[in-house]
């Protein structure tokens, strides 16, 4: 993972980032994420999540995207972002015809992240 500016103590990521999914069965995994200042709560791909044992499955919440509304499971992991480690909740969605299979949202960016949208990784 690439070093990361920092301004007033806040970590400066571009439009997609490197991230590391934490798995508690040591089934770490990094990929490329799409960072979404639009989106209230990160998601993960479903199949990704159970590749990983990601989990379990702490709640359902009603989710609002381009796809219409639907109810979505939330799980809580643990990602690793410009060299800082986050444990939050994600929802759980079919990313599968989506070229990221990570979504970073407003509740990691709320994290001391600032975004810059000229950078992508």
């Amino acid at each position: 993972m690439a070093e990361h500016q920092r301004v007033n103590g806040r970590i400066i990521v571009g439009l997609t980032e490197s991230v590391k999914l934490i798995s508690s069965e040591g089934l770490n995994e990094e990929v490329v994420a799409k960072v979404d200042t639009g989106a209230t709560k990160s998601s993960i791909d479903t199949k990704l999540a159970k590749k990983l044992k990601l989990g379990p499955i702490i709640k359902s919440k009603m989710i609002k995207s381009a796809h219409g509304n639907r109810v979505r499971p939330i799980i809580e992991a643990e990602i690793l972002l410009a060299g800082k480690n986050i444990k939050t909740e994600f929802t759980l969605a079919d990313r599968t015809h989506m070229k990221y299979k990570v979504l970073i949202g407003i509740n990691i960016l709320d994290n001391g992240f600032l975004v810059d949208p000229s950078k992508m990784t």
